[in-house]
């Protein structure tokens, strides 16, 4: 993809986490409604089309690991409380960000994550288990290589300890499997047709209607 080479090109490591979810939603995997922006203007008018609560992150390819460095804003509602938070990242000493994403605000209780590692001797596999905190704490995933059937990524929500997730919780719809299958099965396919990238890692996916929105999301290149 123009891209992946134009990253490429200019020496990246990675794609930041706006060009990232482009590639994703080529492969049909959907993302959140997100802008990027620069002013304070630029930052109102995003939020005001897409409507508050918004949440506010630096963007591109230095701040991959935005919550590491504290550069995300959480369930922001109003317009003063978005100026407040875009000065406060532009304070910062510590990093220089001249670059910021305007995302809708995406609630949930529940956190799934998927992902893509291309294995040396097996290529391009495929992940799928607990998103957010407990992605690290409870490892819980399931892995298959890709291609991947409708089969192959059914299977894989069955095979995580904690499926149950899947299925109708606290009032809330059941997942739409067909949906988080089409999800898993675009995930393999971008790992077969692009060989320059190494990594995937889409976490959280979040909720919306019973259906998986790519909430965050970074595409690690080969070196």
């Amino acid at each position: 993809m123009d891209l992946i080479q134009q990253a490429l090109d200019r020496g990246a490591k990675n794609l930041s986490e706006y060009e990232s979810k482009i590639v994703l939603s080529a492969y049909g995997i959907p993302g959140t409604r997100e802008k990027t922006i620069k002013t304070e203007t630029e930052a109102t008018a995003a939020a005001a089309e897409m409507g508050y609560p918004v949440v506010l992150k630096g963007s591109g390819e230095a701040v991959s690991h935005k919550t590491e460095l504290d550069l995300i804003a959480l369930d922001i509602r109003d317009e003063q409380a978005l100026r407040k938070s875009l000065r406060g990242f532009k304070e910062r000493k510590d990093i220089a960000v001249d670059e910021f994403l305007i995302q809708q605000m995406v609630k949930g209780t529940r956190e799934l994550m998927a992902g893509l590692k291309r294995d040396a001797q097996f290529g391009p596999c495929v992940m799928f288990g607990l998103g957010g905190v407990l992605a690290e704490i409870l490892d819980d995933v399931a892995i298959r290589v890709a291609p991947l059937s409708p089969f192959d990524a059914m299977d894989m929500m069955s095979d995580i300890r904690a499926n149950k997730i899947l299925e109708e919780f606290r009032g809330k719809p059941a997942v739409d499997r067909n949906a988080l299958a089409a999800l898993l099965i675009g995930l393999g396919k971008l790992g077969l047709e692009n060989e320059a990238v190494a990594e995937v890692d889409i976490n959280p996916i979040k909720l919306v209607d019973g259906k998986p929105v790519a909430v965050d999301a970074l595409i690690v290149l080969q070196s």
